[in-house]
């Protein structure tokens, strides 16, 4: 038998949001601070402004970074 609303709810596109939940604990102690985060395209140093769970943000000068979480390497205080 063929239930449409069954189907409707099965088709649905689905939210996945990837956390890394040790990362995010170590950035998040750094906010406020100054910071070199290695990322799979080079190291980044400047104060971390901000740490959600999938990016954080870092300014350095009058730039500012949005990396992502995946893409972190290691993270080290300055």
């Amino acid at each position: 038998m063929f239930y449409p609303r069954q189907m409707e709810t099965t088709m649905q596109p689905k939210q996945v949001i990837v956390v890394e939940p040790y990362v995010y604990a170590a950035v998040s102690s750094l906010v406020g601070k100054r910071a070199v985060v290695e990322t799979s395209r080079g190291s980044v140093s400047g104060t971390v402004l901000d740490a959600k769970l999938d990016h954080i943000a870092i300014q350095e000068a009058e730039s500012t970074f949005f990396i992502r979480l995946c893409e972190i390497v290691w993270i080290m205080p300055e």
